[in-house]
C-alpha cells in the first residue's frame, strides 16, 4: 500500500473529509441563502421604485396628459442616477428620454410585469448596461418605458459568487491544516497505544499507556486499560504465589501419604496396621479435597463467576444464623460467643459466599482465642453488625492473641499460615476467601488491635 493510501485509510483523514464535507454544504447553502434573499431584497426594491414612478407619472397625466408626461419625463432624464425613462411615438422614434437606442420588440411588450434588458445610455456607448423595465402604452400610439439600472445588483452578484469560490478554497485549506493538526495528534497516541501493546504482547507487562495532563477521551481509554493490566498482572501473580504454594504446601502432605504407604507395606502383614494408615490416608485425602474446594472457590470468586445467583440479602440474619450454627462449637471449646446486631441490614450480594465469609472469621476466631501465652482465663468472641452512613459494617472479635501489624496484610494472601507449630487443622485459605468475597461484593477487610485481641471488620456499601 502506497503511503497516500495508508493516510487516506486513517480515521484522522476521514473525520477531516467529513468536516469539510459538512461544513462545506452548510457553508454554500447558507451564502446562497444570503444570495437569494439579498437578490430577492434588491429585485423587489427596483420593482417598487418603477411602480412608485408610474404612479407619479400616471398622476401628472390625469392633470396635464400627454404632453405633461413627456415634459415631466424630459425633467426627470436629466437628473442623474440609475432611473430610466423613455417616451416613443407611433413609430417608435424617441421623443423623451435618457436611453438613446431602445430594441422595437421591447416596446411590444407593455404589461403589468417588468422584464430584464441590456441597453444603451449613451449614443457611441460600447458596453451594455442590464436594467429592468415595464413598457406601458400611451394615447395616440405612444409607449412610455420606466425602469431602473440593475448594473449593481449584477456586480453584487458576482462578487457573492467569488466569495463562494474563496470560501470554498479556504475550506479546502483549513481542512488541510486540521487534518494535518489532527492526524498528528491522533496517530501519535494511536502509534504509542500500539507501541505499548507489541511492548505487553512480547512478554513484558510492565509497559502502560501513556496519560497526559489533557484528561480527554484517549487519556480516559489509557487509565481504563492501564488498570485492566494491573488487574491482569495482579492475577497472574496470584496465580504464580497459588502454583508456588501448592507445589510447597500440597507437596508435604503427598509425602506424607506416600511415607505412610510404604512404612504400612514395609511392616509386618496385620489387619490393624493396614486399617490405621487407611483411615489416616483417608483424612489425608479429605483435607487436599478441602484444599482444592477452597481454591476453586477462591478462584471463582476472584473470576467474578461466584455459584449461586446475587440477589437481596439481611446480612443481620445472616449474622444470627452464622451465631447460632457455632454456638455449640464455641461451647465446647470453652469460648464465650456474643452477638450484637442492628437489623435488618439490606445487601445485594451472594448469601452463600456472605455465610462463608463470617463462619470463616467465626471459626479463625475460635480456634485461635486461647493460643496465646499465656491462655485467656475467659476467652470471648463477638460478632457485631450494623450500618453506618452509607456502610455495613460488620466486625468479628476476639480478645486472643491477635496478630502483629506487620503481617496482617500478609494473612489475607493464599497458604499463610502464622502458626509455625501447625498444630491446627486449616490450610490458610480462611482468610484468602474472605478477602475475595468482600472484593466482590465492592467492600473492603481491615484488620486492627482488640486491646487485647484482633478485631477483623467487613465494611459493605448499603443499599440505597
Amino acid at each position: 500500500m502506497t503511503a497516500f493510501g495508508k493516510v487516506v485509510r486513517t480515521t484522522a483523514f476521514k473525520l477531516s473529509a467529513i468536516y469539510f464535507v459538512v461544513f462545506s454544504v452548510f457553508a454554500i447553502a447558507f451564502v446562497g441563502w444570503i444570495t437569494r434573499e439579498t437578490d430577492r431584497f434588491l429585485t423587489q426594491q427596483v420593482r417598487d421604485t418603477i411602480e412608485a414612478e408610474i404612479g407619479v407619472l400616471a398622476d401628472e397625466g390625469l392633470r396635464s396628459g400627454l404632453t405633461g408626461i413627456v415634459a415631466s419625463i424630459e425633467q426627470r432624464s436629466r437628473v442623474p442616477g440609475a432611473s430610466l425613462y423613455v417616451v416613443t411615438d407611433s413609430e417608435g422614434r424617441v421623443v423623451a428620454g435618457n436611453v438613446t437606442e431602445v430594441p422595437p420588440a421591447l416596446l411590444k411588450l407593455s404589461g403589468l410585469e417588468p422584464v430584464t434588458v441590456p441597453y444603451k445610455r449613451l449614443e457611441g456607448e460600447t458596453s451594455h448596461h442590464i436594467a429592468m423595465v415595464q413598457v406601458l402604452p400611451l394615447p395616440n400610439g405612444f409607449r412610455m418605458l420606466i425602469g431602473r439600472d440593475i448594473s449593481e445588483i449584477e456586480r453584487i452578484r458576482e462578487l457573492i459568487g467569488k466569495a463562494m469560490i474563496s470560501a470554498v478554497v479556504l475550506l479546502i485549506f483549513l481542512a488541510l491544516v486540521s487534518w494535518f493538526f489532527v492526524s498528528r495528534r491522533v496517530l501519535k497516541r494511536i502509534d504509542s497505544v500500539t507501541a505499548t501493546s507489541r511492548q505487553i504482547m512480547a512478554g513484558d507487562l510492565s509497559g502502560r499507556l501513556e496519560v497526559t495532563p489533557a484528561g480527554d477521551e484517549f487519556d480516559r481509554l489509557a487509565e481504563n486499560l492501564n488498570a485492566m493490566l494491573d488487574r491482569i498482572v495482579h492475577l497472574l501473580h496470584g496465580l504464580k504465589d497459588v502454583s508456588d504454594n501448592i507445589a510447597h504446601d500440597l507437596k508435604t502432605p503427598l509425602t506424607r501419604l506416600r511415607t505412610r504407604v510404604e512404612t504400612t507395606l514395609a511392616g509386618p502383614a496385620e489387619v490393624e496396621a493396614y486399617r490405621a494408615a487407611l483411615e489416616a490416608t483417608i483424612e489425608e485425602s479429605d483435607q487436599l479435597i478441602r484444599t482444592f474446594n477452597a481454591l476453586l472457590m477462591i478462584a471463582r470468586v476472584e473470576a467474578g463467576s461466584p455459584d449461586g445467583a446475587l440477589g437481596p440479602l439481611d446480612v443481620a440474619q445472616i449474622a444470627a444464623d452464622v451465631v447460632e450454627f457455632y454456638e455449640p462449637v464455641a461451647e465446647e471449646a470453652g469460648v464465650a460467643l456474643k452477638l450484637s446486631v442492628e437489623g435488618p441490614l439490606p445487601l445485594h450480594g451472594s448469601r452463600e459466599l456472605i455465610s462463608q465469609a463470617l463462619t470463616n472469621l467465626l471459626d479463625n476466631a475460635i480456634k485461635y482465642v486461647q493460643t496465646g501465652e499465656p491462655a485467656v482465663e475467659t476467652p470471648v468472641v463477638t460478632v457485631a453488625a450494623q450500618q453506618v452512613e452509607n456502610e455495613i459494617v460488620v466486625s468479628v472479635s476476639d480478645n486472643g492473641p491477635g496478630i502483629p501489624e506487620s503481617e496482617r496484610l500478609r494473612v489475607l494472601q493464599r497458604f499463610v499460615r502464622l502458626e509455625k507449630s501447625r498444630s491446627q487443622p486449616g490450610s490458610g485459605l480462611g482468610l484468602s476467601l474472605v478477602d475475595a468475597v468482600v472484593k466482590l461484593h465492592h467492600g473492603t477487610v481491615a484488620m486492627s488491635d482488640g486491646g487485647p485481641g484482633l478485631v477483623v471488620t467487613l465494611r459493605f456499601p448499603a443499599e440505597t
